[in-house]
């Protein structure tokens, strides 16, 4: 027989129990009401004095979830505040992590109802954590209740932080991939930042690269994703998914070889090899919501830049014409729409008919750029000691002539 000792009436969680089971059993009329009131005050008792703090937990959360809807947000806080503040109690990391799993489950069971208030307590439960695991998980289940709520605008601020959480959470592969993807889901759904959204998608995508081939294949859906978006972004030329194998892997794939082909063309070819890839398979294009005069302002740009990468560093205005398919009065237009974008810096001559680049965009950077990029800095660092050499020369020729002078004047 177990032996209950008596706590007092001023402990929190008894408290609280007390409390909520009133709140729940208030229709059930004062007799019915009362003995149950008692005998979950008694489990309480009994939870509190043998230390079995997750079992209190699952105990008070029953209650506090049915009075939810009933009291007063302030209430709800004061009460899961008391609820979450058992965690501190857990005697291991593995019984904090179970209390962290139930606790943030039942807060964010229902995120259509009062979802900024579950936010908030979730992250207090959060900061209640000692055990970096359980920050993560309790993390996630923030990510989906702000998702799944429609109150993502309370989640986002934190992705700012979300490297050093990485570093602090100590996190696996595949943990990483279920972040990573969730972020960006929010991203898209807040609609905050679609240069946000894609970051976190090549993030996870990223995360595949020597696993087999059945691994590989969970990531094609997102990879398809990725490579939409990026030629959907009107303001985003240049990524590197091509050396990707979660996107190299559709290059073969029966299903999504046409995804990457468009991918293809738009980081290495002209907007010829658009037209024929468009006039082929339009109706994909507009499988994924891909408008063709989108598509072909943007190759536009894309083709521009792959003009301005010529070594010559100089473009005819009939070159543009003709590479963008367009009238000889719109070719200054386009130049300055890719020095808007800042895909090019450059000066035009009229007199001339030529476009003179200083600098443009590479839309891949890869193994070639870095090894271009390479040979440039040593050649700068060159011409620099060059520079230095002369100068010190000079310097010392210098000295040399005003030491002469100075024994003449004697």
């Amino acid at each position: 027989m177990t032996t209950v000792v008596p706590t007092s009436e001023e402990d929190p969680a008894l408290a609280v129990v007390r409390f909520t089971s009133e709140l729940a059993w208030a229709d059930a009329g004062p007799e019915v009401a009362e003995r149950q009131v008692s005998t979950l005050c008694m489990e309480a008792q009994e939870c509190i004095v043998m230390n079995k703090w997750l079992e209190l937990a699952s105990l008070m959360l029953t209650s506090a979830d049915l009075i939810f809807p009933k009291v007063s947000d302030k209430d709800l806080e004061c009460i899961f505040t008391v609820i979450c503040n058992l965690v501190t109690k857990s005697e291991s990391p593995d019984e904090e992590l179970e209390m962290a799993k139930l606790i943030s489950a039942k807060i964010t069971h229902q995120p259509n109802e009062k979802p900024a208030l579950r936010l908030k307590i979730v992250f207090n439960l959060y900061n209640l954590l000692g055990n970096p695991y359980s920050r993560f998980h309790v993390y996630m289940n923030a990510l989906n209740l702000a998702l799944n709520g429609k109150a993502t605008e309370h989640i986002v601020p934190s992705f700012r932080k979300i490297d050093s959480f990485l570093k602090e959470w100590g996190i696996g592969i595949s943990d990483q991939r279920d972040l990573f993807l969730t972020i960006s889901n929010v991203l898209k759904e807040n609609k905050s930042s679609g240069k946000e959204s894609f970051k976190f998608l090549t993030k996870y995508l990223a995360t595949f690269s020597d696993e087999d081939a059945h691994t590989m294949s969970e990531a094609k859906e997102e990879a398809v994703r990725t490579i939409v978006e990026f030629v959907k972004a009107p303001d985003m030329f240049q990524c590197d998914l091509l050396d990707m194998p979660a996107v190299g892997q559709l290059e073969k794939d029966a299903k999504y070889a046409s995804v990457y082909q468009l991918l293809k063309i738009f980081l290495t070819q002209r907007l010829d090899a658009y037209l024929e890839f468009q006039a082929a398979n339009s109706t994909s294009l507009k499988s994924y919501g891909l408008l063709h005069e989108d598509c072909i302002a943007k190759m536009r740009l894309m083709s521009l830049v792959d003009l301005a990468s010529d070594e010559s560093g100089q473009i005819p205005y009939a070159l543009i014409r003709d590479t963008l398919r367009i009238n000889d009065d719109e070719v200054e237009l386009w130049v300055v729409k890719a020095i808007s974008a800042k895909l090019i810096d450059c000066k035009m001559d009229q007199m001339n008919q030529v476009v003179i680049v200083s600098r443009c965009t590479e839309r891949v950077f890869g193994q070639h750029q870095w090894q271009t990029l390479k040979t440039k800095l040593a050649t700068w660092r060159g011409n620099i000691a060059s520079v230095i050499s002369t100068i010190q020369a000079n310097r010392i020729t210098e000295d040399g002539s005003q030491a002469m002078q100075g024994l003449m004047i004697r």
